[in-house]
């Protein structure tokens, strides 16, 4: 990839994307963990789980803080380094991100204070409400932010306006309700839920292999297995729900995934193994296993998943088509009026307008795609091939990881209800060493949705190479340099922020007696005995 301003552009929005979604998992899925050993705590009154709760907290405060400074930039880049498409398509993508910024973020950063602050100042059921709006506002921040980028994968409730040159909204519900989006956040949630319950369960591995807090160890280790096997299960199940849709509107994408170059018989075999050549166009060392693509991706015996090839040769009659667009455009775009546009423009407009995108990936090569050569639109209809290699062990090292938890955490699942989480130390030091692995998949599934998405920034409708802003290289390379800088810098502080407080431990009180808690004769807040009731 040259380093010219697209691919500059890229490559900070992927380096500053990669280092946010370090944090953002972690806080959508300790949110909730948070909310059930609080929700235990009240049942129960045992004073362990109101422990286990705040030095969890501050796990998840420290992570908190982090990804709420690493993700404003963000934001702020989609006019810095992405103008045009913030102008192509601000419309539509502007609504859920401030929708997001006024319902979801407000609640869960409101929420938050109160959540460390008011454990003396507000009543068991009051305090147990405010974790649970934290965990429900991290998740809905979560649910805007994918509508949106569900969005860019598949944009529906949207047209182009010929006459603002931009995509306006027809349908807000069908944005809400895009089956790409709904699959992509329950997809991604489940995520964060197997993240937050991995390192839960490392941690307290890791006490346990110290002989440390381990009452507190044992039970945030039950809670992070079972929590975590509900989690990698439904991650798995809910894959395969994106999947499908991704077959039916990202075939390229799926076709690079499987680096299925010729389209085979339905149904289609799974390409297991192999290393992917996109020079030559062929995978080396294939391994295959009969039909199960077919199955996956269609969920039939009888449908075809299309390959890379045939999917070239419809795009090359696509940008055909677009190209009738963009010259029916010119025309709209020249007449004074609407009432002066040519009949045959409009017709023409309304009949090809659909691939108008197509037409403006020969910017690429040409100014006006209506010079286009036909070498040209080959080439054109080549670039819409995502890198397969990456794209291809990237999936498959996301579903590995996705097996492993399974396994991993059902095996804890077992031990902790036959009461032996203790018994077998070379199974703590798995996953103590497992930590760092929900990270890898969480970002091997950013890869395969964002990079399987290129050429486009928006499906069909807007390439990325036209989508940037007009600045110098230059430029572009230094803020790179800066933001490398500084997030490697908040990541350092970040790690020595978590393992000063894993090493420190949580601060544990004395046991409440069972039931003491509802007549005020167990210890006050501070560990003390009560000298009467509600003292």
């Amino acid at each position: 990839m040259d380093l010219d301003i697209v691919a500059l552009s890229r490559l900070q929005f992927a380096l500053t994307a990669l280092y946010h979604f370090l944090f953002v998992p972690l806080t959508i899925g300790l949110a909730v963990v948070l909310a059930i050993m609080e929700t235990v705590y009240v049942m129960t009154g045992r004073t362990i789980w109101r422990d286990m709760t705040k030095f969890w907290g501050v796990l998840f405060g420290i992570n908190f803080a982090m990804g709420v400074a690493t993700g404003i930039v963000m934001e702020f880049q989609f006019g810095m380094n992405w103008s045009y498409y913030s102008h192509y398509v601000g419309d539509v993508f502007g609504a859920p991100l401030a929708i997001e910024g006024l319902m979801a973020f407000f609640l869960e950063a409101s929420f938050v204070g109160l959540f460390f602050f008011g454990w003396d100042k507000l009543s068991k059921v009051a305090h147990l409400i405010v974790t649970w709006l934290v965990a429900i506002g991290s998740n809905l921040s979560a649910l805007w932010i994918l509508i949106a980028n569900g969005w860019m994968q598949n944009p529906v409730g949207a047209a182009f306006n010929p006459q603002t040159m931009r995509m306006e909204v027809t349908d807000f519900a069908a944005v809400l309700t895009n089956p790409v989006a709904q699959a992509k956040f329950v997809h991604t949630v489940s995520a964060g839920y197997t993240v937050a319950a991995i390192f839960v369960l490392g941690v307290s591995a890791w006490y346990v292999l110290k002989g440390r807090h381990l009452e507190l160890a044992k039970r945030s280790m039950t809670v992070a297995a079972s929590f975590g096997l509900a989690a990698s299960l439904s991650v798995v199940v809910l894959g395969d729900e994106s999947g499908y849709l991704s077959t039916e509107h990202q075939k390229m994408k799926v076709a690079s995934i499987e680096a299925m170059w010729k389209t085979e018989p339905a149904p289609a075999a799974f390409t297991a193994f192999g290393f992917p050549d996109q020079r030559t166009r062929e995978t080396h060392f294939a391994v295959h296993i009969p039909m199960l693509l077919g199955l996956i991706g269609t969920r039939s015996l009888t449908k075809e998943v299309p390959g890379i090839e045939d999917l070239v040769a419809r795009a090359e009659d696509h940008i055909r088509d677009g190209i009738k667009a963009y010259d029916a455009l010119q025309t709209i775009r020249q007449a004074r009026s609407d009432a002066e546009v040519p009949p045959q423009a409009r017709a023409d407009f309304e009949a090809h307008g659909n691939f108008m995108g197509y037409a403006l990936l020969l910017k690429r090569y040409v100014d006006d795609p209506r010079q286009a050569t036909a070498e040209q639109i080959t080439k054109a209809s080549w670039d819409l091939v995502p890198p397969v290699f990456s794209l291809y062990w990237s999936f498959r090292i996301m579903v590995g990881l996705g097996m492993f938890f399974i396994v991993l955490t059902a095996t804890f699942f077992v031990l902790s209800t036959r009461r032996r989480l203790d018994a077998h130390p070379w199974l703590l030091k798995v996953a103590v060493f497992s930590i760092p692995l929900p990270w890898v998949a969480a970002e091997m599934g950013w890869i395969v949705a964002e990079v399987g998405r290129q050429p486009w920034v928006i499906e069909g409708v807007l390439p990325t190479a036209v989508a940037v802003s007009n600045l110098g290289a230059a430029t572009v390379l230094g803020t790179i340099v800066g933001f490398v800088a500084i997030y490697t810098i908040l990541f350092v502080i970040e790690m020595k922020l978590m393992l000063k407080a894993i090493r420190k431990g949580p601060t544990e009180h004395p046991p409440t007696p069972a039931g003491a808690w509802r007549t005020g004769a167990g210890p006050d807040l501070a560990g003390r005995p009560r000298t009467s009731l509600g003292a």
